[in-house]
């Protein structure tokens, strides 16, 4: 096996943990099952500089948690060789449900007692389902002051860290933005053993793959909302109406990227907007596609799609916009770049991308089953498109 650092992610049922997993490692972790009664799960990325373990559930049963560190010390044993201890556990993740604030404090002790084999090992708490944003300091505040009271947590908890593993949907037009995935990842990248460091330099290659991943997460969730607002009748212009969606979208785009908050990011912010829906080049394309000739639909469903389509592209060019400035090729001050940039990708892409949804719904199904595939489509869109903007 390659060198990797080892962490072992507990947690009760349902707190989240391969939902976790995968926002961390990816869709494309690789996942091994061994130890008593197949209770070990280990999951892989070969450009991640860590594996994960998941243990099952160590909060609840005792039998359970038992045949779970049993497998844990067992792979531990098996894969070290020649007395190297590069297979022993180097950090722990407790997975705590960060919306039930009552059950923290029964949740950490529960996990505390199920991991005292390895009473030196650096600790996480991974505060998961962080969907109340005002509660996320209280939280953490919480769970500090529960581990203070405890001798070895106080000692080994290294931080403290609230999570949205995915795009958590509430409403129609209203989601919470993934957060907490990069500061996990470098959280726990820094407290792997040195050897590992030096052995694994694309850590921030992996991170930018991480971010390009949950921003396509935020781009389908905020294109969702796009068509739910759209095939609502208002009496003011589209522009408009989609304000408020593509501001939540964009302000969650620069939480990822690392985007500050200062006038000139506003000033950014604000080009991005204007480029991608109240421009000449936005204007004309979305003209365009309201006369796209031969298309059964009725009114709400047409307006729809084109709301759909017009955040899917804006959404794809800020995220390119934001990694360029995260990686140091752009500034925050290149608005003109910026602006040239998503008036050109409007044009190009939008009424052929809107056409496409258009021609595939035209005069199937009802207008909520019509909406309900443009939906589909333009998520298909976002999760798969490839990376070629990013290394434009």
């Amino acid at each position: 096996m390659s060198m990797m650092g080892n962490v072992l992610a507990i947690g009760s049922e349902g707190v989240g943990k391969s939902t976790l997993i995968r926002a961390v490692l990816g869709s494309n972790a690789q996942v091994t099952q061994e130890g008593a009664r197949n209770q070990l799960r280990i999951y892989e990325e070969p450009s991640c500089p860590f594996r994960v373990f998941d243990a099952g559930d160590l909060g609840k049963n005792l039998i359970a948690r038992h045949h779970a560190i049993s497998a844990m010390r067992r792979w531990s044993k098996d894969h070290a060789a020649d007395g190297n201890d590069d297979n022993d556990v180097n950090v722990i993740w407790f997975c705590v449900e960060g919306k039930s604030r009552k059950l923290i404090r029964q949740q950490i002790a529960q996990l505390s007692q199920a991991t005292d084999v390895w009473r030196s090992v650096p600790i996480v708490v991974v505060l998961t389902k962080s969907y109340a944003e005002l509660e996320r300091d209280q939280n953490v505040e919480l769970v500090r002051q529960t581990c203070a009271r405890r001798r070895r947590l106080k000692r080994c908890v290294a931080d403290v860290i609230p999570v949205v593993a995915s795009p958590y949907s509430y409403s129609q037009t209203g989601f919470v933005a993934p957060t907490g995935i990069s500061a996990l990842i470098e959280t726990t990248v820094r407290l792997l053993p040195e050897g590992i460091h030096a052995a694994r330099q694309d850590v921030a290659e992996f991170e930018l793959r991480r971010k390009r991943s949950m921003a396509r997460g935020i781009v389908a969730a905020s294109t969702a909302a796009g068509v739910a607002v759209g095939a609502v009748p208002m009496p003011v212009s589209d522009a408009l109406i989609l304000t408020p969606v593509e501001t939540s979208m964009i302000g969650a785009l620069a939480k990822v990227y690392g985007i500050g908050s200062n006038s000139a990011s506003k000033q950014l912010v604000a080009t991005i907007l204007e480029a991608g829906t109240v421009s000449m080049a936005a204007k004309a394309a979305i003209g365009a596609l309201k006369a796209v000739p031969g298309i059964n639909l009725a009114a709400s469903v047409l307006n729809a799609a084109i709301a759909g389509s017009v955040v899917a592209i804006i959404g794809e060019g800020t995220a390119h916009v934001f990694e360029k400035i995260h990686r140091g090729e752009r500034t925050i001050d290149d608005t003109e770049w910026a602006r040239q940039f998503i008036e050109s990708k409007v044009s190009k892409e939008l009424i052929t991308q809107g056409t496409k949804v258009l021609g595939m719904v035209s005069g199937t199904g009802s207008p909520s089953s019509q909406r309900a595939a443009i939906v589909r489509l333009l998520k298909e869109h976002v999760l798969q498109r490839r990376s070629a903007d990013q290394r434009g």
